[in-house]
Formats: structure tokens, sequence, C-alpha cells
């Protein structure tokens, strides 16, 4: 769900207390992009309205996407790639203007890398309520002002919908290959199951057939740390009168998640009980260097996140069920005709790989004859999109098969 940043890298000693708690004063309300935000390497397309999976529609949705590479005369050579929670369409590439973080995926994306654009047309498009750019909650509203609050209920179809209704307005009617991880691997199987004309290969990372009661229960208490803000303002602090917005609400929910996405082994052997000030844990003040790497984690993240974006994200992933109204899993995953790939990690808590391995056995073409590959990883559920080399030789045999 998150990507690896440059300070993800640096020893934890060097993560202190003042870059933790500060980083150049306090948040924005909102870190969307906004109208007249540098658009950076954005494009936008319009696809019109959508009717909802729950009711209600969205009466016009603009799609914020990058490209990398160069589609061929016959569109033959297309991949989707979809971002996970909180990520965006920002897949490669430096930060700089209108995009606060480097590329996510920018070890596994780029000519001579698994994914070679020297070959591929790669799309990467910022998914329906997310913030980047893409329609969303923070978007204008018919009225002129931010959906907030009022913004529609969506599910994982109804992102996928947008994505079918988006390939068509930029002219792919069919991709050689569709590759999401976490909140993105379920559009990817949701595309697969819902859409099997469209699609010749699927890249399943480290996602599951559904979102079990113990993964709800991850994201509720999440949404009420943001809820729970006073300055969320039951959704509509956008206009707030001294500008702040429930940064310490949607930072305490990052590092609620930062919690799922690694491992227990990975956080116990980089920090141990390692203390980040001079003064004596026995004492009073100072912290430990854990406690400073979750600050800085999340107050970094109010700075390129949305608080109502991040509720409507959460509350899509737990209506994921790929057999719901589909006769159950075994008969919704039976429609696959597209080559998989499905990959899980064996430290992986918040999508554990009995996940995985249950998709892969219910699929009828796996380039792993019916398995899952099962990487092994200690940064848990964001293996996927830190070990480039493992993660990108498996996507290689999917492209090559």
């Amino acid at each position: 769900m998150d990507w690896q940043t440059p300070e993800d890298t640096v020893p934890s000693a060097f993560i202190t207390e003042a870059n933790a708690r500060a980083i150049v004063g306090k948040p924005p309300a909102t870190g969307a992009w906004r109208e007249g935000d540098p658009v950076g390497n954005r494009q936008f397309q319009s696809i019109g309205g959508l009717a909802l999976e729950r009711g209600g529609e969205l009466p016009s949705i603009r799609v914020a996407y990058e490209t990398f590479g160069t589609l061929n005369a016959t569109k033959s050579n297309a991949i989707l790639v979809l971002h996970a929670l909180t990520g965006d369409s920002h897949l490669v590439g430096d930060s700089g203007p209108g995009h606060p973080t480097a590329g996510w995926w920018g070890g596994i994306v780029g000519v001579g890398k698994p994914i070679d654009t020297d070959k591929w047309f790669v799309v990467a498009p910022n998914m329906l309520g997310g913030c980047q750019g893409t329609t969303g909650p923070a978007s204008l509203a018919p009225n002129g002002r931010e959906w907030a609050a009022g913004f529609p209920f969506l599910t994982i179809r109804d992102q996928v919908a947008a994505q079918v209704a988006f390939s068509d307005a930029i002219g792919i009617n069919r991709w050689a290959a569709i590759v999401g991880g976490s909140m993105g691997g379920m559009q990817a199987l949701e595309w697969a199951v819902g859409h099997p004309d469209r699609l010749d290969r699927v890249g399943i990372l480290a996602t599951p057939e559904l979102s079990s009661a113990d993964q709800i229960a991850l994201n509720s208490v999440q949404v009420d740390a943001i809820s729970l803000d006073p300055r969320f303002a039951g959704g509509e602090y956008y206009g707030a009168a001294d500008g702040e917005g429930p940064y310490r609400g949607l930072a305490l929910a990052r590092r609620m998640a930062l919690l799922n996405y690694r491992s227990p082994s990975e956080l116990n052997d980089r920090f141990e009980r390692s203390w980040q000030s001079g003064i004596s844990p026995l004492g009073n003040g100072g912290r430990y260097a854990v406690e400073s790497y979750l600050d800085f984690h999340g107050n970094k993240f109010t700075r390129r996140f949305d608080a109502n974006s991040y509720i409507t994200l959460v509350n899509a992933m737990n209506s994921h069920d790929i057999g719901r109204d589909r006769g159950g899993v075994a008969a919704a995953l039976s429609r696959v005709s597209a080559k998989a790939l499905v990959l899980g990690i064996d430290t992986d808590r918040l999508f554990p790989v009995n996940h995985q391995h249950l998709i892969a056995r219910m699929l009828s073409e796996t380039i792993d004859g019916g398995a899952a590959v099962e990487i092994t990883s200690p940064f848990g559920h964001d293996g996927f999109l830190i070990e480039d080399e493992a993660v990108g030789a498996h996507l290689a045999r999917l492209l090559a098969s």
C-alpha cells in the first residue's frame, strides 16, 4: 500500500525527533492536488458520468494519468499499472513541482527494466476517489464546492468501471497486461473476472480474493482516527478559517497502517530498542527510534494526501469480494482467461500468502501451473514495492508468456 521513499533507507539514528515532528511547519488542510497546482507529468482524460454500484452517480469524472514508452501502431503493447491505496499516477520520475514524491516503481518500470518501456507502453492512472488529479472528495462538485463528505460511496467495481471507460476514451480496447498490487491488485483481479476479453495477462501482487473481517477491522480504526479528529469537522475542512485540517488524525491513521505494511521482524531488527535522544529511556522525555520513524512518515503523508479520500478508498477496499453476486470466489475466478501471475510475500501480515495461494489454485491458467509465487522478504506487505529484483523477475516472466 505504501512505497519505499529515500528516508526508508536511512539508518534509524538519522530520523531525528526534529524532522519527525516538524517538516517545515504545519500541514495544509489537504494534501490533495488542486486546480492551479503544478501539473507535473500528469495528463487528464474526461470519461463522462458513472452510475455507481451502491446507488447514486458521479455526473462527471476526470482521470489523471501518466504514460511511459510509446504505443505501437496496433495498440498491442499497452500495459495498465494500478497503484495501491496511497499511490498515484507518478509511477516513474523524480519528485518536483506537482509531484511531492518520486515515482513509486522506478525499479520495475523503465528502459531495460522488467517492464521495459522500450517495448511496452505503460499507463498509470490515479484511481477514482483518489486525490492526485482524478475525481475524488477534494474535487469540485457540480455546486462549485468540494465534494467533501458528500462524495458517494465507491466499490472496487466502481473504480474498475471508471478504468474501463478511461481505457475506451484513450483508445485501448485490450491490454497486453494489467498489473497491480494491494488495492491495485484488487482492481486487476476485478478486471480479469469482470472483463476477461479486455486483457491478455494479469499480475496480482500481494492481494486477497476478498477483504476479511480482520482486514476490515484494521481499516475501521484508521477511519476512526481521522473522523474523531475535531478538525475533521464531518469532512468539511477544506475552507477552515485557520487553514488547518485533520492532519493529526490522518497522520495517526498512516502510522497504524504502516504497522500492517511492514513485518515485526523488520521493525525489531531495524530499530531494536534504540533510543532517539540522549535522555535515558528510564527518565522523562525522549522517544524510541521506532516512534520517531512512525511520526516522520505520518507527518510527511499529510502533505500529499487527503483525509476524505483516505476514508473513501479504505471503504472501497472493504467492499472487495471477487465472488460477491457471482456465485462465490471459485465461480468468479473460473471466468478468468488471462495468463496470470499471482505473487505473495512470506511476511505479509496485511494480506497473508494464504490468500494468494487460494487465488492461484482456482485460476485456470497461471504461469506457475496453478501455484502462487511466494517471495521471501523482511519487508512484509511492502515487499512488492521494495523487492525490485525478485518481483521484477516474475513480472518479466509474465510478460514473456
